[in-house]
């Protein structure tokens, strides 16, 4: 099997379960966050809706400069409605899609470079980058964002197997 054949797999059943994740968001909830410390619920729905876009970046590009020298700092719209915060992901994974069905195996096999204030923060093929930086690094915010919709009293739905609140074998 192709790398890309891979990922446009992966890239199907993560975008599926994390549609079921946004569509239980609390609206009118954006600024609430269960420490001090922690993400505002606004910004962490938005990430998780947008970070399978990150795809097309990491073929299309040879780095990301997160925070360039003189350069203001980059804040993400953040989408307030459970039908914003949709159709970022459907726009997301259109161009994740995209990018991986143009692509070759040889390319994903190139590095690619997280770069922060013009210092190298990770060096890794892309095929590495995608899967760490973007597949594993999705499932970790959404399992935040998991917990986030407990905590305000909205139900979590099953991702990889039966959640509390639905998909129990009884």
């Amino acid at each position: 099997m192709k790398i890309t054949e891979l990922f446009l797999a992966d890239l199907d059943r993560e975008a599926a379960s994390t549609r079921r994740v946004l569509e239980r968001v609390p609206e009118g909830r954006s600024d609430w966050k269960p420490h001090d410390k922690s993400m505002p619920l606004g910004y962490l729905a938005t990430l998780v809706a947008t970070i399978l876009g990150w795809i097309d970046m990491m073929v299309n590009q040879d780095q990301l400069d997160m925070a360039p020298k003189d350069a203001p700092k980059f804040r993400p719209k953040e989408l307030k409605t459970n039908g914003e915060l949709l159709a970022a992901l459907d726009e997301s994974v259109a161009k994740a899609r995209k990018a991986l069905e143009s692509t070759t195996d040889e390319h994903l096999l190139t590095t690619w470079r997280f770069v922060v204030g013009g210092h190298v923060a990770s060096e890794n093929p892309r095929h590495i980058m995608i899967r760490d930086a973007v597949f594993s690094h999705l499932a970790h915010h959404r399992g935040q964002l998991t917990v986030y919709l407990r905590l305000n009293e909205a139900s979590v739905p099953a991702i990889y197997g039966p959640s509390a609140d639905e998909g129990r074998f009884e």
